[in-house]
């Protein structure tokens, strides 16, 4: 037998030692890892089960995948009265907007606060905490009445209107996401500003070609959150878009599925559960590099 095979027979057997060790101390934390997984994954798979069950009840996919039959997708799709796709589409440009706006307007108001000074600073980061105590539901009387006033003036801004829940959602969360953004803007340098400003630099150049790149953590995270709120808002988006299917979202537009005792299809309901599950899935999994480093970076200050 080889120097070599030897040395590597030792260095296996080393880490399997090792392995042990490490096993037989911590074992609690692999079970409690299990645990956590089971528990996290099993409504998924459950959801999953029940769209491609066949039957039109949840306590048919009890037993799990016992039935594998995509007709629930199939009538998800080809329902003329409830369009599945019109809504998916309404949804995603809804939320991607909203996106978008919240983390420009978002950036425009962190930078001004971390980076000027001027009267009423103070005053109104205090003010941006405190309004943000008190939950956007308990405006929904009040964005009703304003939106109904403002579609007698502007109808593109009244009830009914999708630019009208983007214009929403971005007053609810412009004062939460600037006051998140402003603790990370904190932890750059300002000597990067003043380097810039002798090189002749002004704000803007300043904004968009130095703190912008340097805060892409942040601003992903701002991004995602405010995506996957949006997406999945019921409440508010029922009250401004009301029951024109056309304009509904997908919150609204699945509940139809559920919402009456003598028409609740389970099944389908699943399966486009399952479809609005992905574009959240797939953004998270795009820019879950910078959740950790976006979420904890602003904590330093």
């Amino acid at each position: 037998m080889s120097t070599a095979t030897v040395s590597s027979a030792i260095k296996d057997g080393n880490r399997r030692t090792l392995f042990s060790k490490r096993f037989k101390s911590q074992w609690w934390r692999h079970l409690l890892g299990i645990i956590s997984v089971v528990f996290a994954a099993f409504p998924l798979v459950y959801v999953l089960s029940a769209s491609l069950s066949p039957g039109g009840t949840l306590t048919g996919s009890n037993q799990l995948f016992s039935k594998i039959d995509f007709s629930n997708y199939a009538k998800l799709m080809s329902d003329p009265v409830r369009p599945y796709g019109q809504w998916y589409l309404n949804t995603i440009v809804i939320a991607a907007l909203t996106a978008i706006f919240t983390v420009f307007l978002g950036a425009l108001a962190a930078y001004t606060f971390s980076r000027m000074r001027f009267k009423g600073r103070r005053g109104g980061l205090l003010s941006l905490m405190l309004v943000q105590m008190f939950p956007q539901l308990l405006t929904v009387v009040a964005i009703f009445l304003l939106l109904t006033w403002l579609g007698d003036v502007y109808p593109v801004l009244g009830i009914g209107s999708r630019l009208a829940l983007i214009m929403v959602y971005l007053g609810g969360a412009l004062g939460s996401n600037t006051y998140l953004m402003y603790g990370f803007f904190n932890t750059v340098p300002q000597s990067l500003d003043e380097s810039a400003m002798v090189d002749g630099a002004g704000h803007a150049r300043i904004f968009f070609t130095i703190i912008l790149p340097l805060v892409a953590p942040i601003l992903a995270v701002v991004g995602l959150l405010s995506f996957i709120t949006s997406f999945t808002e019921y409440v508010v988006a029922s009250v401004v878009l009301g029951a024109d299917p056309h304009t509904s979202t997908l919150a609204i537009g699945l509940y139809q599925y559920v919402s009456t005792e003598t028409s609740s299809n389970w099944g389908v309901f699943a399966a486009g559960a399952v479809l609005a599950a992905l574009p959240p899935m797939v953004l998270f999994l795009w820019l879950q590099k910078y959740i950790v480093s976006g979420l904890t970076g602003g904590a330093i200050k």
